[in-house]
C-alpha cells in the first residue's frame, strides 16, 4: 500500500530534523548560482540552459541523500558538472517536451510536468540513463500517480502563503521541506513498481 502525503510529509520532517541548516545552507547556494547566470546581461538566458541542468541533478543527488538518511553533503550540489552532458541534455529535453504540450492548452501543459516530474530523481540514481530514457520512465512511473503528487502540492499551498506573508523568509524552510518530501514521493512509487518501459527512440507521447 502506497504511503499517504501526510505520511510523506512526516517522513520528510524525520529526514530533516537537526539538518535543517545544511538542507537551508544547500538551497541557498543553489539559488545564488542560478541567479548569478540568469543575471548576466543579455547572455544570462543562455547560460540558464546550459548550468541549470548540472545544478538541479547537483541538487537532486543531495536532496535523494538527505531523504533517505544518507551522509548529504553540500559537495553534492556540484557533482552533476561531472555528468554535465547527461545533466544538460536531460533538462532541454524536459523543457521542450513541456513546451510543446503547453503550446496546446495550459492544462496539457500541467499535466506534462507532472508525468516528467520524477526525471531527475531517476538520473540521479542511474548514470548511465539517457535524458529520453529518463523522460519516458518518469511517464511511466507517474502513471496513475499524478492525482496524488497533485494532492501533495496542494497541501504546500498554505505553506506557500506563509512564505508569501513573511516577505520571502518562510521559503528558506519550505522549500527544502518540499524537497524532501518529493524526494519520499518519488522512492514510494518506486517502491510500488510501474509499468513496464518499452525501450526505443521517445517522440513526445499521445497523453503527457
Amino acid at each position: 500500500m502506497m504511503t499517504t502525503n501526510r505520511d510523506l510529509m512526516q517522513q520528510a520532517r524525520e529526514a530533516l530534523k537537526g539538518r535543517w541548516g545544511l538542507a537551508i545552507g544547500a538551497t541557498v547556494i543553489y539559488f545564488i548560482l542560478a541567479g548569478l547566470i540568469s543575471a548576466i546581461p543579455r547572455v544570462g538566458w543562455i547560460g540558464s540552459l546550459i548550468i541549470d541542468g548540472p545544478l538541479i541533478l547537483g541538487i537532486t543527488l543531495f536532496i535523494l541523500s538527505l531523504s533517505r538518511g544518507r551522509e548529504a553533503k553540500l559537495e553534492q550540489l556540484f557533482e552533476g558538472f561531472q555528468r554535465f552532458n547527461q545533466a544538460m541534455t536531460t533538462y532541454l529535453l524536459l523543457l521542450l517536451f513541456i513546451f510543446l504540450w503547453t503550446l496546446l492548452l495550459v492544462i496539457p501543459g500541467i499535466v506534462a510536468a507532472f508525468s516528467y516530474s520524477m526525471t531527475f530523481f531517476l538520473v540521479a540514481d542511474n548514470p548511465q540513463l539517457s535524458g529520453r530514457e529518463a523522460l519516458r520512465r518518469s511517464k511511466a512511473l507517474m502513471y496513475g500517480n499524478r492525482g496524488k503528487l497533485f494532492c501533495l502540492f496542494w497541501r504546500f499551498f498554505g505553506w506557500f502563503l506563509l512564505g508569501i506573508i513573511s516577505l520571502g523568509i518562510g521559503f528558506l524552510w519550505i522549500i527544502p521541506y518540499l524537497q524532501t518530501t518529493l524526494a519520499r514521493f518519488y522512492d514510494d512509487i518506486k517502491a510500488e513498481g510501474s509499468p513496464p518501459v518499452v525501450e526505443g527512440v521517445v517522440s513526445p507521447p499521445t497523453q503527457p
